[in-house]
C-alpha cells in the first residue's frame, strides 16, 4: 500500500523563461508556461523512469532551445525594427531639417539680394554725394576767393570812402565858395542889368536937347522892317574869319544877318559896298551837314542865290554888292553884318 502510493506521488515544477530586456506586447503573448509532471517511484523502477526522464529532458531541452531560437530571432527583429524606425526617423528629421535649411536659404537668398539692392542703392547715394560733396567743396573755394576778393573789395571801398569823404568836404568848401561867387555874381549880373538897362535906354533913347528920343534901333544901326543891321566895314589887318565875325555879332546883341526873303537878300546885297580892300561881308549862311544852313536853323531854300550852289563841307557865304552870294572858306578874312531884332515903339 505504501509502495503504490509512492508510485502515484506527482511533483510538478514551473518554468519560466524571460529576456532581459522588457518583452514588448508580443512577446508577452508568445511567453507560455511549461509544465513538466515529474514522479517519484520507487527504486525498482528508477531505472526506467530515468530513460523516460532523460527522454523528456532532451525533448525539453530541444523545446528550450527552439523558444531560444525564436526569442534570439524576435529580439534580433525587434532590434532591427528599432534601428529601422531610428534610421526613418533620423532621414525624417534630416528630410524635415534640409527642407527647414532650404527654405531658409531661399530667405536668406531673398535677404541677400535684397541686402545687395540696398547696397547698390547706397553705393549710388554715396556716389552722388561724393559728388555733391566735391561741388561743394569747389563752390566753398570758389565762395572763399570770392570773400577774399570781397574784403580787399571792401577794403578799397573804405579807402574810396574816405577819399570821398575828404573830397565831399573840399567839395562843400568849393560850394560854399562858389555860392557866395555866385551871390557876388548876382549882384553883379543886377547891376550889370540895370547898367545895360540904361545902356539900351540911352543907346535906343538917346537925349536930344534935354529930350529922350526912342528909335527902333539904337544909334550907328539901320533899320529895315523890323530888323536892325550895322555894316562893320572893317579893312585889312582888321577883317576876321567867319567865326570871329559871328562872336563879334553875339557880344553886340546880335547875330551875322540872316536874308530869309528876296527883299532882306537885296537889302544885305545893297548894303555890301564894293571896295578894293573889301572881297565881300560875312552873313549868316554856312555849311552844315553837307546842306547851306542860316545861323537861326533854317535851310537855304533858294539855292540860286549862292554861287557855286553845291556845298562844301568849311565854307561860308559872303554878300557881294554886284554878284550876289559867293562861297567861300570860311577860314578867310572879310567884313561882316550884323543883324537883330528892331525895338518896337508901337503898342501891340
Amino acid at each position: 500500500m505504501t509502495v503504490a502510493m509512492a508510485e502515484e506521488e506527482v511533483n510538478y515544477a514551473s518554468v519560466v523563461f524571460k529576456a532581459n530586456k522588457s518583452p514588448t506586447a508580443e512577446a508577452k503573448k508568445a511567453e507560455e508556461t511549461v509544465y513538466d509532471e515529474v514522479k517519484v517511484k520507487n527504486e525498482p523502477t528508477k531505472q526506467i523512469d530515468d530513460t523516460k526522464a532523460d527522454e523528456k529532458a532532451k525533448n525539453r531541452d530541444g523545446h528550450f532551445r527552439q523558444l531560444a531560437c525564436c526569442l534570439g530571432i524576435l529580439c534580433v527583429v525587434l532590434l532591427l525594427a528599432i534601428i529601422g524606425v531610428c534610421v526613418y526617423i533620423t532621414a525624417f528629421n534630416h528630410t524635415s531639417e534640409q527642407n527647414q535649411l532650404k527654405e531658409n536659404l531661399t530667405i536668406l537668398q531673398a535677404v541677400n539680394l535684397n541686402l545687395t539692392n540696398i547696397n547698390n542703392k547706397l553705393n549710388s547715394t554715396v556716389n552722388n554725394l561724393t559728388v555733391q560733396l566735391d561741388n561743394l567743396n569747389k563752390s566753398y573755394t570758389a565762395l572763399e576767393s570770392n570773400n577774399t576778393d570781397l574784403i580787399a573789395e571792401n577794403q578799397k571801398l573804405k579807402t574810396q570812402n574816405q577819399k570821398l569823404k575828404t573830397q565831399n568836404q573840399q567839395l562843400e568848401t568849393q560850394m560854399k565858395n562858389l555860392t557866395d561867387m555866385l551871390q557876388d555874381m548876382e549882384t553883379e549880373r543886377n547891376e550889370l542889368n540895370v547898367s545895360r538897362a540904361q545902356w539900351s535906354i540911352d543907346q535906343y533913347c538917346p537925349i536930344d536937347k534935354a529930350v529922350r528920343q526912342c528909335k527902333s534901333c539904337q544909334a550907328g544901326w539901320l533899320q529895315d522892317e523890323s530888323s536892325c543891321y550895322v555894316i562893320v566895314d572893317a579893312r585889312p589887318p582888321n577883317q576876321t574869319t567867319w567865326d570871329e565875325a559871328q562872336a563879334d555879332c553875339k557880344e553886340k546883341i546880335s547875330e551875322l544877318a540872316v536874308a530869309n526873303n528876296a527883299h532882306e537878300k537885296e537889302y544885305i546885297r545893297g548894303k555890301s559896298w564894293s571896295r578894293p580892300e573889301v572881297n565881300g561881308y560875312w552873313i549868316g549862311l554856312r555849311v552844315v551837314d553837307g546842306k547851306w544852313t542860316w545861323v537861326d536853323g533854317s535851310d537855304l531854300t533858294e539855292i540860286s542865290w549862292i554861287q557855286p550852289a553845291t556845298p562844301t563841307e568849311g565854307h561860308c557865304a559872303i554878300s557881294v554888292r554886284d554878284k550876289g552870294l559867293k562861297s567861300m572858306n570860311c577860314s578867310e578874312t572879310n567884313a561882316w553884318i550884323c543883324e537883330k531884332k528892331a525895338l518896337s515903339l508901337t503898342p501891340p
